[in-house]
């Protein structure tokens, strides 16, 4: 599944790119690499890179790795906790 997700970010970011260079120059690369905008290939291509942004929309609202967490949550206990020597019985 996260090669998936990867795949959709590749594309969503050619999408994104491709939409740069349209603004920027007027040239549309998968306009010129499938023979013009009406033609199916340049649909079919279009409508993927749409689908790729969908999926990629996931990343905005995907929580925090648990790693993350863990690490704030052992930077926490590092600073509530009694330094080595403080607790040990004598």
């Amino acid at each position: 599944m996260e090669t998936f997700r990867r795949i959709a970010l590749a594309l969503t970011i050619i999408g994104a790119l491709n939409w740069g260079l349209e603004a920027l120059m007027g040239f549309d690369v998968v306009a010129d690499l499938a023979g013009g905008r009406d033609t199916l290939i340049a649909r079919l291509i279009y409508g993927i890179i749409a689908l790729a942004g969908i999926v990629s929309l996931g990343y905005l609202f995907r929580d925090e790795p648990a790693r993350h967490q863990r690490i704030e949550q052992d930077e926490y206990e590092w600073q509530t906790r009694p330094p080595t020597g403080m607790m040990e019985e004598k």
